[in-house]
């Protein structure tokens, strides 16, 4: 099942790859970075992290707005949001300038690493629990989880790091109480296996 309508995912997929022939560094979130490791939901939205000197190429190259109230940037391709996140400006789980040291590349295109993605998303989460974002930010964190090969001894020497070790708590919470197994390509079985073996991972955290 596809969280998002399939033409909407195609057309952003699509504004990505142009931006990756561009001459501009950027380093991807959210939902597109999640796809990205595990091959399951593509994303609606795109976000991206950019240093200052990079924030100059948008601003010269596109209709790029401020949004003072989420501390990010952003430019709009019809239905498709491009959010853009800057060091010492974005309220992230972890700060945008210190998220920029964790990277790799996947497909040519610069993503965080899983368990820095992980924390983002769960801080995405928290914030918009209740909303159609927030289900599909579990669905994120529930992928990440079962096929993004986490470290989780680094996870949680990151949530220690920025004090925010209550992410865990809330991880195990999501895992335990996720029902929309669909959205996983799983059946039961399946899922109870991995179920249990990330929470006995998480268990043993230190």
């Amino acid at each position: 099942m596809e969280f998002w309508n399939s033409v909407l995912t195609e057309k952003s997929w699509n504004i990505l790859k142009e931006l990756t022939k561009k001459p501009v560094e950027f380093t991807l979130i959210g939902g597109w970075a999640a796809y990205l490791w595990t091959k399951l939901h593509k994303s609606k939205d795109i976000d991206i992290i950019v240093d200052i000197d990079n924030l100059r190429y948008f601003k010269e190259n596109y209709d790029l707005r401020k949004n003072d109230r989420l501390k990010k940037y952003e430019v709009k391709f019809q239905e498709i949001d491009l959010d853009i996140y800057v060091p010492h400006f974005s309220k992230l789980a972890i700060p945008a300038e210190d998220v920029l040291q964790y990277t790799t590349k996947i497909q040519n295109i610069r993503v965080v690493v899983p368990e820095v993605l992980l924390i983002l998303k769960q801080g995405a989460e928290i914030e918009r629990k209740e909303s159609v974002k927030g289900g599909k930010d579990r669905v994120d964190i529930m992928t990440l989880v079962f096929f993004a090969d986490i470290d989780f001894d680094k996870y949680y020497s990151l949530l220690k790091k920025y004090k925010i070790e209550g992410f865990c708590k809330r991880l195990k919470e999501i895992i335990n109480n996720f029902r929309d197994i669909e959205h996983l390509w799983l059946n039961p079985r399946e899922f109870k296996l991995r179920k249990n073996e990330v929470l006995k991972k998480l268990r043993f955290l230190k």
